[in-house]
């Protein structure tokens, strides 16, 4: 990847900024690109609480656009995403999962499985840019990611409970 960020020497941990930047674009386009998935999942969704978290994660993951759009402007750079080719893949198989699996009663188990991988991949992302920008000492950008994170972490655990309690048990 070529240097096309501002020069920031004398940071500490420098090194990472590049790829820090990177994660940081590659998150901003999936989070875009969720907003329409996660659309499609809650209109799928057969059990209320799933509409509901579904819903409830899309409004959340309009929160965490703008509040990458903060982490951006803490590190003087435009917010500018990219196409994440993880979550093109993880919303393909979504779709994937709509059209195999109509059953209502298997449906929302498989919407969940999909979900969480989703989550599962925004866990690690996030993780991981927390990580770079406390090495950078980004204070903003580590405290408005780690919200993201936590966030995300609270989703996760609200589809397992929704899988363990409803979508996973027969009727």
């Amino acid at each position: 990847m070529a240097n096309n960020t501002k020069n920031h020497s004398g940071m500490p941990n420098e090194h990472l900024h590049e790829l820090f930047v990177d994660e940081l674009r590659d998150i901003l386009g999936a989070e875009k690109q969720l907003l329409k998935g996660l659309k499609k999942m809650a209109t799928k969704a057969e059990g209320e609480n799933l509409k509901a978290a579904f819903e409830e994660h899309r409004m959340q993951t309009e929160e965490h656009v703008e509040r990458l759009k903060k982490v951006f402007a803490s590190i003087n750079l435009s917010p500018r995403g990219k196409t994440c080719k993880a979550m093109e893949g993880l919303l393909n198989e979504a779709e994937e999962i709509i059209e195999n699996f109509e059953d209502a009663a298997v449906l929302d188990a498989a919407l969940i499985s999909a979900a969480q991988k989703v989550e599962h991949y925004e866990i690690a992302s996030y993780g991981c840019l927390v990580t770079y920008a406390n090495l950078m000492e980004h204070r903003e950008a580590a405290e408005l990611l780690n919200q993201t994170l936590e966030e995300e972490k609270n989703t996760d655990t609200k589809l397992t409970e929704i899988a363990m309690e409803e979508a996973n048990m027969a009727v």
